[in-house]
């Protein structure tokens, strides 16, 4: 009789839960009618104003307490498990399946009126009335459901209350005419249009201004004897970029120094590229919302964002907007209304987000892309997984998102692959030839944390332009190879004077580049100089090129005799870096054959010849976490299965990272708090620490951001 009365109350709607407002004003009181003995609370006590439950016909049910099912069940929304007793209201709708009940009413306010698991549409969804209730122009909306200290809710509370119709909106934001040109960007604040090149990093180093590039240098060890030589001689460069006003100001006597100035920081042209396929239906959207929400609530008034959406085709859903009030919320608008359905046309977006770029009437010193896709790209791009990515994508993407595209501008563009589904290859050459960064999103849970990790660098950018200069000062040297990673380097005819274009540099981000040289037998002084370095730039607030003082020299003793001579710690750890990056890259290769035994090989080796360097035999945690990686590594690659779902991508973007020396996460469940910290900067650690505590109100220690295993040059203090 039992169930048979609980399938009444379900089809009768008496079992639901769900608060609204008697009328748009609410009565100072009212009486509330709990059906199945279930009592609301929210923590907030007496001050709750009481409220009348209407009844559903869709059987939405709201509880507090949870059922023995639920107790054991994990949010699709948040993936975090559901128990009850922790305060936080359980709901389950009329397919069975249970949510959060924030978590689900953010889903709505996304505008999904499905189930994220069955795909089944609901007849009535949470804070929604019935259609009959909708031609009064009134909506339902339950106010003691939201959290007051949940920093994701407080975003959605800002956009107006629902409409007629939402799909309208949906619809009219979709298929809305787009202009031939995009020259509709909003204006910038006292910029005038930028029309002219700035002076080259080249021509700066003839000028006589103090720049603040932190420039350190080590040699392989500190004496040659001068009977002897010594082949692939390493010089290391090792650069740290200043610190941001920002931080400056967080260790300072506020008391006694000025406020810091608003134009602290270079403003941001941001586009964000995101695949709406049909694959990403569901929980991957609510996510994807969720971050997007993030990533809009961070920029500041000075910053433009635009967001160009791609299925089948792309849809630019707004043109470039500052993030004022306005802008945050038409941009919260766009987001929210984002369906899912359609192929994946990964190049068309692109091109749609290049265009935007290119178009816009006003500049703000620093531009990116933001791409995120959970798929094949399954329009412009064919041909097998990992096969010739970069060939063909070198001929889809816009030639001003290349690096040294003649043009005079660059847009670099950060990759995310979404899920185990997305095509790694590609994703990765599209940010290689960008001169951006890839990213593997192996749990979906830490989107958020990914794209905060990469705004946090993108909203602290101090140093452009940058490029390092390198010259042999003893007559007999000439320069043997200089190892930058992906970043390009230039020598001379006489190969006495090289040059790295670093480009930009995020606050408190360091680089370390490896020269070598050949030192010859004998030598008439008791010192020889080898060579001198100098950087130049451009700041980018000022748009000033701004070179070092004097020229950085490095010399080395060259005494009749030696005693034991000790091999320079910091050289040696980052030869152990290039040393596993290109065994990583070596394995790939391996892989993409489909020789993956050759492969294992290939990292193993790698592992024991680190094992055997100065650097692991003091025990040099760089040296532990490498070759924890290269493990993991191998592990990823036991099989094709494995390989395919996850150890291409995870490769990767662990390639990206050392390449370019720039933090990507490779995020998953393993227990990450033993490795050395990536390439992260303080800005980034601080945009991922906001992104971890805003969720829900609460820190998500369970969902960590794993980054790339990278490393600074130095041992850090424990």
């Amino acid at each position: 009789m039992g169930s048979k009365w609980r399938k009444v109350k379900l089809s009768l709607g008496m079992n639901t839960c769900l608060f609204v407002p008697q009328t748009l004003e609410d009565s100072s009181s009212s009486t509330a009618r709990l059906s199945d003995s279930v009592s609301l609370s929210t923590g907030h006590g007496s001050n709750r104003r009481p409220t009348t439950p209407t009844p559903s016909s869709s059987g939405l049910r709201l509880s507090f307490t949870g059922s023995k099912s639920s107790s054991k069940k994990t949010c699709a929304i948040c993936l975090t498990t559901m128990k009850p007793g922790q305060g936080h209201a359980i709901f389950t709708a009329e397919c069975s399946h249970s949510f959060h009940f924030h978590c689900i009413t953010s889903n709505v306010k996304h505008g999904n009126q499905v189930c994220p698991i069955c795909r089944a549409k609901w007849k009535e969804i949470p804070f929604q009335s019935p259609a009959s209730d909708l031609s009064h122009g009134r909506s339902r909306i339950n106010p003691v459901g939201w959290p007051q200290d949940d920093a994701w809710m407080t975003v959605l509370r800002r956009l107006p209350s629902p409409r007629l119709d939402a799909s309208r909106q949906i619809s009219s934001v979709f298929h809305a005419p787009e202009p031939v040109v995009f020259d509709d960007d909003e204006v910038l604040d006292h910029q005038p249009e930028i029309t002219e090149k700035s002076t080259s990093a080249k021509e700066a180093f003839d000028k006589n201004s103090t720049g603040t590039i932190d420039i350190e240098t080590y040699t392989e060890v500190s004496a040659v004897p001068r009977s002897s030589s010594h082949d692939n001689f390493n010089v290391l460069i090792h650069l740290k970029a200043p610190v941001t006003i920002e931080r400056q100001d967080s260790n300072r006597n506020l008391t006694e120094l000025p406020p810091v100035p608003q134009n602290s920081r270079a403003p941001v042209d941001l586009v964000t590229v995101l695949d709406v396929s049909g694959s990403m239906a569901g929980t991957k959207l609510a996510l994807l919302k969720r971050a997007m929400g993030f990533v809009i609530e961070n920029l500041g008034p000075s910053d433009r964002l635009s967001v160009i959406a791609f299925s089948s085709t792309a849809r630019r859903l707004f043109p470039l907007r500052q993030m004022t009030d306005s802008g945050r919320q038409q941009a919260l608008q766009a987001v929210n209304s984002l369906i899912s359905n359609g192929g994946t046309n990964i190049a068309e977006g692109l091109k749609k987000g290049a265009k935007v770029l290119v178009d816009r009437k006003w500049k703000n010193p620093v531009c990116s892309i933001i791409l995120l896709s959970d798929g094949q790209d399954t329009y412009t791009v064919g041909g097998p997984a990992g096969s010739h990515a970069q060939t063909r994508y070198q001929s889809l993407l816009p030639i001003s998102t290349r690096r040294n595209n003649g043009e005079g501008l660059q847009i670099p563009v950060h990759a995310f692959g979404f899920g185990a589904d997305h095509d790694a290859a590609s994703m990765h050459s599209i940010s290689e030839i960008s001169g951006g960064t890839f990213s593997f999103i192996e749990a979906e849970g830490v989107i958020q944390d990914a794209f905060a990790q990469c705004i946090g660098g993108l909203l602290s950018v101090v140093v452009q332009e940058l490029q390092v200069r390198v010259q042999c000062v003893h007559p007999s040297l000439e320069l043997s190879s200089i190892k930058a990673g992906s970043y390009r380097t230039s020598t001379l005819s006489d190969k006495r004077i090289g040059f790295i274009d670093v480009g930009d540099m995020y606050a408190e981000e360091e680089r370390n580049f490896l020269v070598t040289i050949n030192i010859p037998v004998g030598c008439s002084n008791d010192d020889m100089a080898l060579l001198k370095f100098r950087c130049a730039y451009k700041d980018p607030i000022t748009k000033e090129m701004l070179t070092m003082e004097e020229d950085r020299e490095v010399k080395i003793q060259r005494p009749e005799v030696t005693g034991e001579l000790i091999v320079s710690m910091e050289v040696d750890r980052q030869r152990n870096r290039l040393r596993a990056a290109e065994a990583m890259a070596e394995a790939r290769v391996s892989a993409e054959r489909g020789d993956l035994a050759g492969a294992v090989s290939v990292l193993e080796s790698c592992h024991r010849v680190l094992s055997e360097t100065p650097s692991a035999r003091a025990g040099d945690r760089l040296c532990v976490a490498l070759c924890a990686e290269l493990k993991e590594m191998q592990e990823r690659m036991a099989n094709r299965q494995v390989y395919e779902a996850s150890g291409r991508a995870y490769v990767l973007s662990g390639l990206s990272s050392h390449s370019w020396q720039r933090a990507t996460a490779r995020g998953d469940s393993t227990d990450s708090t033993s490795l050395v910290q990536a390439y992260q900067t303080p800005s980034m650690v601080d945009m991922v620490t906001r992104s971890q505590t805003m969720i829900f109100g609460n820190p998500a220690p369970q969902r960590s951001l794993r980054p790339a295993q990278s490393f600074p040059a130095r041992s850090r203090p424990r």
